[in-house]
């Protein structure tokens, strides 16, 4: 391996996960973010379990993927319980030395210069991912942004486990050549306090400067594939089914609202199991609320099913739906939060922490609860459905605060001025 502490050519980097494939939110920031090291001149490559970039840009290892049958056996191994078995540790070695192997031979095939962890060395999904990484950081200096979404501390299914001396090795690692960023001041502040380094914090963003592209002729037909009325409030839920989305709430907001409406959930089950999507079901049915699971029909890119049905965008949905809810008890920004100011609709947040420190004080205007659906929240969300001009102004501010503080050209600049300070690129004049 070459001696990357030496490099003064630094054009190619290399983004590193267990999927870099869909909507969730670390791939979409991820396609963000590439898109400003585009524009800097840098050649971005692809290393993932699961991909859908170019192929000549991308390297697929199955075993970096969490849903790998091996990789989810030493999962299920290591969370839970206080004893590991002897043939986890081995289990998890010989998967990290696989994997390690493929990192050299990735970077070395594409004469990567700098690699971007994302999330691969914060949430512990698979370990010997995160040991691979940290062993191959070490061993080679290689420069590192680590990139932070939401961190194993934060997840209560992390807490209770038997593989903590991996956790504080690699998740993350504190390495010289690593670079951490974070997205929201809490993480900062957390990441500051538990390891005694220091990081750089970039929030998530959305295009603002771009208006969203107006609804055109395959879209026409949105209501009906959803089965929406005419007569019918569309209601959009736009995250994955996990417990900590709080989807409950927004059922009952739509019971209390006492209307005719539809409850649309975007996307699936993600990587915490079925169980909540079960109870979802089952309170919707207490609850009297129409809610349909759409995850079917929701990729990345417009298509069609085996069926024959049409596939549409998240960005197809958003421009047709009255209403957003967004209760979630903890997220690691909000990109939900962000599209629906980006498609200029009406939200209902619950007030997590990163919401209530990091974006509540720029003076957006929400429909907030604090844990559990007020009479007030009901009635002001009734008011902003049946006010066309007050819904017009709450949702032109949200977007003016918006393109202010949380447009791309906030992260380009602070990447930009990131990258430029380490001498990677030259200083913007």
């Amino acid at each position: 391996m070459r001696d990357f502490m030496s490099l003064t050519d630094f054009s190619r980097v290399a983004f590193i996960s267990t999927r870099i494939a869909g909507t969730d939110g670390v791939s979409l920031e991820i396609e963000k973010w590439a898109d400003v090291f585009e524009q800097e001149g840098f050649t971005c490559y692809y290393f993932a379990g699961e991909l859908d970039r170019p192929q000549e840009v991308s390297y697929r290892v199955p075993e970096a993927h969490f849903t790998h049958p091996d990789i989810k056996d030493v999962y299920l191994q290591s969370f839970g319980t206080t004893l590991r078995d002897r043939s986890v540790s081995k289990k998890i070695y010989q998967l990290a030395i696989k994997l390690k192997d493929e990192l050299y031979e990735f970077v070395e095939k594409n004469d990567i210069h700098i690699i971007i962890p994302e999330n691969a060395l914060t949430i512990p999904l698979n370990i010997p991912l995160g040991i691979a990484l940290t062993e191959f950081i070490a061993e080679t200096n290689i420069h590192t942004i680590a990139h932070h979404h939401d961190f194993y501390w934060e997840r209560d299914r992390f807490m209770i486990n038997a593989v903590q001396d991996y956790l504080n090795m690699a998740f993350p690692p504190v390495l010289p050549s690593i670079h951490h960023v974070v997205i929201n001041s809490v993480a900062d502040m957390q990441l500051g306090l538990r390891t005694g380094v220091s990081s750089h914090i970039a929030p998530n963003v959305m295009d603002f400067a771009k208006s969203p592209p107006a609804p055109d002729d395959y879209t026409s037909d949105i209501r009906q594939a959803l089965g929406i009325e005419n007569d019918e409030l569309f209601i959009l839920q736009p995250t994955r089914v996990v417990q900590r989305k709080g989807i409950e709430h927004a059922i009952e907001m739509v019971n209390r609202l006492g209307r005719k409406a539809k409850l649309i959930i975007s996307h699936a089950s993600g990587d915490e199991g079925y169980d909540y999507e079960q109870r979802l079901k089952d309170y919707s049915k207490l609850m009297k609320v129409d809610t349909v699971f759409v995850s079917d029909i929701i990729n990345e890119h417009r298509g069609q099913t085996a069926d024959g049905r049409k596939i549409y965008t998240l960005e197809d949905i958003f421009p047709y739906c009255d209403l957003v809810t967004y209760p979630s008890t903890f997220e690691g920004f909000g990109n939900a939060f962000l599209e629906a100011v980006y498609f200029r609709k009406p939200i209902v947040v619950n007030a997590y922490s990163i919401y209530t420190k990091d974006i509540k004080p720029k003076g957006f205007s929400v429909i907030e609860i604090d844990g559990y659906v007020t009479s007030e929240a009901v009635e002001k969300t009734k008011k902003v459905l049946d006010d066309p001009a007050l819904c017009r102004k709450m949702v032109d501010l949200n977007y003016d605060l918006g393109l202010k503080y949380f447009s791309y050209s906030v992260l380009h600049r602070g990447l930009s001025d990131f990258l430029s300070s380490r001498g990677w690129i030259a200083p913007a004049r």
